[in-house]
């Protein structure tokens, strides 16, 4: 389970220029419901391995990045695929919903 750490300067390298699709989990150290959600994104970073790269960044540290792609609510989680957002993800949604969403964008993809 490899999650990558996203942040300006990676960004990027990391989900514009990635080959597989990228999920990013905009989220903050301070909010109640990433913290519950991060467990589950982890477990799910290795299901989907073969299919898409997962990777976290953090609003506080990174306000130029959830600017750019207009979060205005976190947990967010955005699907980018070859640069660009396919999908978006908003909430602590319990693991079945959230792969259901998943799997949802990646099939229309």
């Amino acid at each position: 389970m490899a999650l990558i750490k996203v942040n300006s300067d990676n960004f990027e390298n990391e989900v514009t220029n990635s080959e597989k699709p990228v999920i990013i989990d905009f989220w903050a150290e301070w909010c109640g419901p990433c913290k519950i959600l991060g467990p589950t994104f982890e477990k799910l970073s290795g299901e989907y391995e073969s299919k898409m790269t997962f990777g976290k960044l953090n609003v506080d540290e990174n306000q130029d990045v959830s600017a750019k792609h207009s979060v205005q609510g976190i947990p967010s989680m955005i699907v980018f695929s070859k640069g660009v957002e396919v999908g978006r993800i908003v909430g602590a949604l319990p693991e079945s919903l959230l792969k259901e969403k998943i799997d949802e964008i990646l099939s229309a993809l």
